[in-house]
């Protein structure tokens, strides 16, 4: 594969990486002179979005498979979605969204596996940022390379030093000359419930209001965004518009159908691309529908899912940087999930195909 920038050498050391950066680092880093050395360095240019479906039980059925990769892809940040690992803190008690949980035997094993997957090449040559739901559930995962430092890791899309957000959805980095957003947005469920329509309804506002008022620096969003934008994200739109749960009739006609290609997601989503000046940079390169390789995600391969297939992993940028796009890919095929994303342990637990997204 062309390379499009010069290889960083490895570093030698025989120690293992941070898994959970200090408190105060997390939330505000700037980089000193020290760090930076005399040279300027230049910004990340080749990224992975990946949502795992349990990082855990990739490192225990995929590493080899997602090492590889990464060895050859050889990105500057990986970003991970629903890494489904419990943040730190004994029951009962406040919980540490940045840390891994490591108070009982169970937990502490759970996390050495993480620890050795993570510190072995070609992992090692990152740094790891988390952010974790109180259980195993949700929480997203930053890997940058050590060679690339953020002026800023924040949590939160009110980017309040302090705060993350619930379930651990959101790592945002800041570099000097551009933000990356990794989320993890909430399904839209199929009912109209708090913790379903209305959740997704308060995020998508939220995620406008964001667009909006972070436009001083261009802005790389990705991850499973958990939205089929057009009829061209989807493999069978009629499918996917009258699909129902258990025969549930939403109020209004533009809520119906999956969660992920409702009229009323898909609308919102177009706002948020248009008032923020963004553009989906695998549409943007991939005009025509591709049955073989344009989808992120398919559904289970026994059952009326079997071969239908759903596009809900992103990689958007600001117009702006549109110019700079050099490729932008889905690294699986076909609707057995042939290619990054494949579950070996079973048919029911798997990730979407990692999405890969390079710069100039």
């Amino acid at each position: 594969m062309k390379r499009f920038f010069k290889p960083i050498e490895k570093d030698g050391s025989a120690k293992k990486p941070t898994l959970s950066a200090k408190h105060e680092d997390d939330e505000e880093r700037e980089t000193t002179a020290s760090e930076a050395g005399s040279e300027k360095k230049k910004e990340p240019l080749k990224f992975v979005t990946w949502n795992a479906n349990s990082l855990l039980l990739r490192v225990k059925n995929n590493w080899p498979e997602f090492s590889k990769f990464v060895s050859s892809f050889d990105p500057d940040v990986i970003a991970i979605q629903e890494v489904r690992m419990p943040a730190a803190g004994s029951k009962g008690m406040p919980k540490n969204p940045g840390e891994v949980k490591d108070d009982t035997s169970s937990s502490r094993e759970e996390k050495q596996i993480l620890m050795r997957a993570l510190s072995n090449p070609p992992f090692g040559n990152y740094r790891v940022w988390w952010s974790l739901a109180d259980s195993k559930y949700a929480g997203t995962a930053l890997l940058v390379k050590k060679y690339y430092q953020p002026v800023k890791v924040s949590f939160s899309l009110d980017r309040t030093a302090s705060k993350y957000e619930p379930e651990g959805r959101v790592i945002l980095a800041e570099f000097e000359t551009f933000r990356l957003l990794n989320t993890y947005v909430p399904n839209n469920g199929w009912k109209e419930e708090e913790n379903s329509f209305q959740r997704r309804r308060k995020w998508d506002k939220r995620m406008l209001e964001f667009v909006v008022q972070l436009s001083d620096k261009p802005l790389i969003w990705c991850g499973d965004l958990n939205v089929s934008h057009e009829e061209v994200d989807v493999s069978h739109p009629e499918f996917f518009s009258s699909a129902k749960q258990n025969g549930y009739v939403p109020p209004n006609k533009e809520d119906c159908g999956q969660p992920g290609f409702t009229l009323n997601e898909r609308k919102r989503f177009g706002a948020i691309l248009r008032e923020g000046k963004l553009i989906d940079t695998y549409r943007y390169l991939h005009k025509e529908k591709d049955m073989e390789r344009g989808f992120s995600w398919s559904g289970n391969p026994i059952g009326k899912y079997r071969g239908k297939r759903m596009r809900i992993d992103y990689f958007i940028v600001s117009e702006k940087f549109k110019d700079r796009i050099v490729s932008c890919e889905i690294h699986g095929k076909g609707i057995e999930l042939q290619g990054l994303g494949l579950a070996i342990s079973n048919n029911t637990s798997r990730g979407n195909f990692a999405s890969t997204l390079q710069c100039s």
